[in-house]
């Protein structure tokens, strides 16, 4: 775990016990599930050492903001870490946990051997692309995602 000052909260990995916190914060951004998704979801995650969730203890059993991080290994790339999801609460955007969170996610890459740590973010999200501008990320592609339910 990571002390938290009054600058920076305190991060730690995610347990099962914060399904509830990280559904209602996913929500926030437009992805709602039931809470038993989330738990399978995130006991899934817990389990795989290629991938890691931290969040950003609030106090009072409360959430800041969580974050999710993955090992990939790409064909064309190799091996690299992707932030898979990142969600601030609303209440507490631009007080530092969400650069908090990325150095979390950063860290663990780095300790996983891995060198470079790529992020996606939707181009509706336009409020997202300076902050991640500002932790040193560049844009290197703009593309289209499709999807086709199986």
């Amino acid at each position: 775990m990571v002390e938290g000052s009054e600058l920076s909260p305190a991060i730690r990995p995610a347990e099962i016990g914060d399904a509830a916190e990280i559904a209602r914060l996913s929500a926030q951004l437009g992805y709602p599930a039931p809470l038993d998704a989330f738990e399978a979801r995130l006991r899934k995650l817990l389990q795989s050492s290629q991938h890691a969730v931290f969040v950003a203890e609030a106090g009072e059993g409360r959430l800041g903001g969580f974050i999710a991080v993955e090992h990939r290994l790409i064909i064309e790339y190799g091996e690299r870490a992707e932030i898979a999801a990142l969600v601030v609460d609303a209440e507490t955007r631009r007080g530092g946990v969400g650069r908090t969170l990325v150095a979390a996610a950063e860290r663990w890459a780095a300790e996983t051997g891995l060198h470079d740590i790529v992020v996606r973010s939707n181009a509706v999200r336009a409020e997202s692309h300076p902050f991640y501008e500002s932790q040193g990320y560049g844009r290197t592609k703009t593309q289209h995602v499709y999807r086709k339910p199986l």
